[in-house]
Order: C-alpha cells, then structure tokens, then sequence
C-alpha cells in the first residue's frame, strides 16, 4: 500500500514524516478517519469540511481541501475491492522541541488499511475520567488522543471495545472514537454538543435521516435508556449489549432493539445510494 506524504505516493517504508514534527512531539494536529468501499471514500466533502474546522481550532494554516481530496482518492484507488479505513493526517509540521510552532510548513499525511466489519453488538464501559466540555480542543478532531488511549485500554481490560465519557458535569457526552445514542420512552436521543463531544458525521447523517434528537442526557440515562448504539464512520449503527464494569453496569439483551435495528437499516441504505451524502 503506497500512503501520501507531502504531495508524494510513497511505500511504507519510505512514508515517513521528521522526528520534530510537532504532531509527534505536542500532538499537534487534526485528523479525520474515513471509511471507504470499494474504493469509495464515504461521505468525503463532510470530512473534508470537519478537517477544515479542526485546523481552524487549532490555529494551524487553512488545509488545501482540493489537495487533501486527490490525496484521498489517489490512495483509495489502490484498493478498489473491501472495506478500508482512510486516515487522513494534518499537523502542525517539523517544530522547535517544545509547544511552540515552527515557521515549516504542516504535513499532510493520507493512509489507508484494511477494515474488518464490526460485530453488530457490543459492550461498553463507562471510565471515571470526565470528558472537558469547556477545554480548548473541545469538539475539535485533534491527534492529542492520549486521554482516549488511557479510556480505551481500561475498556479493554474489561472485555468491553469501548469507553464512554461523562463530561464535568456529569452529563453524558461520547466515547473515545465514537458517538452514543439512546432510546428514552421511545425516543431516539444523542448528547448535545455543549458536553464537549464531537460532531460526528455518522451522527450528523442520523440526525438528518431519522428523527433522532440532540438532548442533554444525565449519565444516568444509561441506566434506564431502552436502547443504546454508538455511531463512529467505520462502525456505522453499532447497537450496545452490556455495559460491563463498576459503573451502571447492566444487560441489553434484547441488542439490538428495533429502533436500533431501523436506525442501522437505513443508514445502511442510504449510504449504499448515495456514497457523497
């Protein structure tokens, strides 16, 4: 697989970026992670845009979407058969040894790796480190992922694949590479975007196909939600079996419920009709 650094198809052991690149040493950077189909990149121009708004956050230079577009599609067209996760990386570039920005320009990184598709049902476990609604990367799709890499590895441990988060004020707000929805009294609820979580674009595309809502939901909801799903661009509708651990542990056994499994249906349908919706 030949991934795109800097303007230039490389092989993997010629991909490499500068040990001082300040996306290595401060994780300065935004990123975006795309699913792709038979060598289709889903929902590109969202991504794109997302990208676009991260770097803005961060203060970084204005990404060329046009350029980041044609790296996408030059590496996705190496592939055209399966499921593939893109990643696409924009840092800061090679920087003084410190939190401070050089004067180099950022480095533009497009990857690509087999995808295999996700179980239709999951556990989750909730972590006892808050999610910071009022920090400076808030809402921002950053390489600063060290907090996630710290959830997700408790997680792990156990037996669940992913982590979810309150924010400060004991609010539910996301889990580490995804969003989460619940169903209340029937209702098709996710967590508004004031707890710090991100603007997803499955979640974006949920809220535009169905009548899901934004809510501020207490964590507590997980305790009586009558169905639970989580949403990320590779899992797509993931409906949640069990939330495993010390923290409103509890069965779903009935995962996933018919909201859920509606929800899934057509997204799935939707997204086959239409790959840039």
């Amino acid at each position: 697989m030949r991934i795109w650094v800097n303007g230039t198809l490389l092989g993997d052991d010629d991909a490499v970026v500068s040990v001082f690149d300040h996306g290595l040493t401060v994780g300065d950077g935004a990123f975006e992670t795309i699913k792709v189909v038979d060598g289709l990149p889903f929902a590109l121009r969202r991504h794109l845009e997302r990208l676009g708004r991260s770097a803005a956050g961060l203060g970084l230079p204005e990404p060329d979407l046009d350029e980041v577009r044609g790296a996408c599609m030059a590496v996705a067209a190496q592939e055209p058969v399966g499921l593939q996760r893109m990643r696409i990386t924009y840092t800061g570039g090679p920087s003084p040894l410190s939190s401070e920005r050089g004067d180099a320009d950022p480095t533009l990184v497009v990857a690509m790796a087999p995808a295999a598709p996700p179980p239709e049902v999951t556990s989750v476990a909730l972590v006892p480190w808050p999610r910071n609604e009022r920090g400076a990367l808030a809402g921002l799709k950053t390489t600063s992922y060290g907090e996630n890499v710290v959830a997700l590895a408790r997680a792990k441990e156990l037996d669940a694949s992913e982590a979810l988060f309150a924010d400060t004020r004991g609010r539910l707000s996301e889990g580490t590479g995804s969003n989460v929805f619940v169903v209340m009294d029937g209702q098709l609820l996710t967590p508004a975007l004031s707890t710090g979580c991100l603007a997803g674009i499955t979640r974006e595309l949920v809220l535009e196909w169905t009548d899901a809502k934004e809510a501020e939901l207490p964590i507590s909801a997980l305790e009586t939600a009558e169905e639970i799903f989580l949403t990320s661009s590779v899992r797509d509708i993931q409906a949640v079996g069990a939330i495993v651990g010390e923290q409103l542990p509890r069965e779903l056994p009935a995962a996933p419920g018919p909201v859920t499994a509606e929800v899934a249906a057509e997204f799935a349908k939707r997204s086959a009709e239409d790959p840039e919706p």
